[in-house]
């Protein structure tokens, strides 16, 4: 046994022991040192990154319901609120990669249930090492498999997200999931209870040991050679309970049987009714020996603290019990009576007739200590000397060794193992830019994409904020939808070593400027912290997930050529650098800084061009520049295009540079004047080039690139599947 003070096994520091007491006006009980280690977590409090988090713009016209909420609203027309959030389960996959990413799937989805949300879609943001390594390959996979058992259990569609690897991710693998579900404006829930005398019911899954400690033990602290100890930490998930859940809780909102509702995730118990009471200003009391257990022996903080999966909490009125129970059993679940909201504003908590717990609830919740993070800059990177890069003697070779880089090639491997198509509303399936999904019962659509920028950000951070923001939404505004909202997850090392902070602050107040300038504010989002091991600290991560709208869903624009003799056109502004490219290969140099204001002009341009009919194509220029992003437009349409560019720069920078700001299009000859006249100042619409043939062409000055279509697509489809078959 430990011979150290229980607070500081439990994570806490001494000056958060002494401050609980004396808020308290006594010493803690076991049980509630134990909740308080939960709730001041980093990964329940946001201690570091609270301060930084207000930077944020989160209201706006379309905003029903913001940060606060478990999952944020926008508004899509005739009453309808799309409801979405992206949130992480990082440490326990890096533990054991099946069940943390399946538990991840589950959380976010009853994250979106608590709002009282039909679920639609599923997405998911993935980063792991270099596929050369053994534990690489086994998270990887695992990580994949049990994404897809759950989300194809539970009947959702996953329809897209991104896939990428580096050594930085060896030690702490990302596991992001995001969901976005429907509700009329008038039907949306929330978390605070209200009503004394109401019924505090847990309803779903029996309480067990799984879980215990996870927000403290695994997502608040860094991994390391003990990460084996840690698995009893990990959740483990039943998607089948899950989507019992799931329909009984829309049942039960839809008859009006709930006054509030909240998903049992990090710190269990402890955390869905200490927020509900907090944020509904009310007390909660509750009688441990009624929750219902799947393990005999439970001691009263185990009970208050499992994070058991498939469990929600609901306030519910006393005259209407005898109802919910009922359609609870219909569905398979109980529903079970294990207390009542009080006028006190306490947590109280009750263990075979003793009062084992009695807090505040604010305190909890509200009286978090809140750290300033250190904001040590980095040293400014330096741009790429060309003259210290060879320029490729063979294009065309070079071309189809980045094609082959498993962080340009197809992720099929991973998306065909999701079910996106359940629930027939997939209208843009995995593999484009942005997927798009119809909103039931309307011709609209949401385009939905997850995206980052991690090399940027490690070496111009603030730059690199902004240039998540915009790849996310350009990859929406390529299917001609409007970008309205955004959601995030903020993956970050230690914010108390070097510059982990500073980047930390640098790549939020990045972000909040390309929000503000794209006018898509943050509703909802997640932040992980202490993304590292004794031996790597992760990339500055900042995950955007950017939710946009299409009045007509049949207007929608994939990435794939259509037609021979159709014109390919190069749309945007800026030019190509090499610098953090993945032709270059590593996190390097110094990157384009995006231009938010013209960013946001772009995307008007396409929204209006696709709305008019006006484009057959159209594909952001990403990871691999201009000649990956024809290739794969080409590969797509199973059609070749000859394309000649003269940028006065060299070559291979032409060919493979990256920078924000461009999209790869095409569209038939006689829309071109039409899309001519629609680009305003600063947004360049040029006519490079003809789709048609077997091949790809790419003439750049005198250097030529030519690679069949049949040979691109070997490659690129064929990278990553060679990859794991090779172990």
């Amino acid at each position: 046994m430990s011979d150290q003070p229980l607070h500081r096994t439990l994570g806490l520091t001494d000056d958060e022991a002494l401050r609980i007491t004396e808020l308290m006006g006594r010493e803690p009980t076991d049980p509630e040192l134990v909740m308080f280690s939960l709730m001041w977590s980093e990964h329940c409090s946001y201690k570091h990154s609270k301060p930084l988090l207000s930077g944020f713009p989160t209201t706006g016209p379309r905003v029903v319901m913001g940060p606060g909420e478990n999952a944020g609203a926008v508004d899509v027309g005739d009453g309808l609120a799309v409801v979405f959030k992206v949130e992480s389960h990082n440490h326990p996959s890096a533990v054991e990669p099946f069940e943390g990413a399946a538990t991840g799937v589950g959380g976010i989805v009853r994250d979106i249930l608590a709002v009282g949300a039909k679920p639609i879609c599923l997405l998911d943001s993935l980063r792991f090492g270099p596929l050369s390594s053994q534990r690489s390959r086994h998270l990887f996979t695992r990580a994949v498999a049990g994404i897809g058992h759950y989300g194809n259990c539970i009947g959702i569609p996953n329809v897209g997200g991104e896939v990428s690897f580096d050594d930085r991710y060896e030690d702490s693998c990302l596991v992001n999931a995001m969901c976005v579900g429907v509700i009329p404006h008038d039907r949306i829930l929330s978390c605070a209870a209200r009503g004394i005398g109401n019924r505090l019911v847990l309803i779903g899954n029996r309480t067990g040991r799984d879980g215990i400690g996870g927000a403290s033990v695994l997502a608040s602290a860094e991994l390391g050679e003990d990460d084996a100890d840690k698995r009893p930490s990990v959740q483990v998930g039943d998607p089948f309970t899950e989507r019992k859940l799931l329909d009984c809780c829309l049942d039960l909102s839809d008859r009006g049987l709930l006054v509030a509702l909240q998903d049992l995730g990090a710190a269990g118990l402890t955390s869905a009714a200490s927020e509900m009471a907090s944020m509904g200003g009310v007390g909660l009391a509750i009688d441990l020996d009624r929750v219902p257990l799947r393990e005999q022996g439970m001691a009263p903080a185990e009970v208050l603290v499992s994070e058991s999966q498939e469990r929600m909490l609901a306030v519910v009125e006393p005259g209407r019990m005898a109802e919910v129970v009922a359609l609870a059993q219909r569905h398979e679940l109980e529903a079970t009576d294990i207390g009542e909201v009080t006028d006190t504003g306490d947590f109280e908590a009750l263990w075979r007739g003793d009062e084992v717990v009695r807090i505040p609830a604010r305190l909890l919740t509200d009286d978090v200590p809140m750290y300033d993070v250190p904001r040590t800059p980095a040293p400014a990177a330096a741009p790429v000397d060309l003259a210290d890069l060879p320029e490729p003697a063979d294009p065309s070779a070079a071309w189809l060794t980045l094609m082959a880089n498993h962080n340009v090639a197809s992720k099929r491997w991973v998306f065909e193992q999701y079910d996106h198509l359940v629930g027939a509303g997939t209208v843009r399936r995995p593999g484009g830019d942005a997927a798009v999904v119809l909103i039931p019962g309307t011709n609209r659509a949401v385009a939905v994409a997850l995206d980052c920028a991690e090399w940027h950000c490690e070496l111009d951070p603030r730059a690199g904020g902004m240039a998540s923001v915009l790849e996310a939404a350009r990859n929406v505004a390529c299917t001609g939808a409007v970008p309205i909202a955004a959601t995030d997850c903020l993956n970050f090392g230690n914010p108390e070593k070097g510059s982990t902070g500073w980047r930390l602050a640098e790549c939020i107040g990045g972000m909040a400027d390309a929000l503000r300038a794209i006018d898509a504010p943050i509703v909802s989002g997640n932040v992980s912290l202490y993304n590292e091991s004794p031996g790597r600290v992760i990339y500055p991560t900042p995950v955007v997930g950017i939710v946009g709208l299409l009045e007509d869903a049949s207007k929608s624009v994939g990435h794939a050529f259509q037609h021979p003799h159709d014109v390919v056109l190069l749309i945007g502004y800026g030019e190509p650098r090499v610098d953090a490219s993945q032709y270059l290969g590593r996190a390097e140099g110094s990157p384009p800084v995006p231009d938010p204001v013209r960013e946001s002009a772009l995307f008007r341009l396409l929204a209006t061009a696709a709305d008019q009919g006006l484009l057959a194509s159209a594909h952001d220029v990403s990871a691999g520049g201009l000649a990956v992003t024809v290739a794969e437009s080409a590969i797509a349409g199973g059609v070749g295009a000859d394309v000649a560019v003269d940028s006065g720069r060299r070559a291979d920078e032409t060919l493979f540079g990256e920078g924000g700001g461009r999209v790869v299009a095409s569209c038939r000859p006689d829309h071109v004047d039409a899309l001519l006249a629609l680009a305003g100042a600063g947004i360049g619409v040029a006519r490079v080039g003809t789709v048609g043939g077997h091949e790809v062409t790419i003439t750049v000055g005198g250097s030529v690139a030519r690679v069949s279509v049949a040979d691109l697509a070997r490659v690129w489809e064929g990278s990553i599947p060679e990859a794991l078959e090779a172990t």
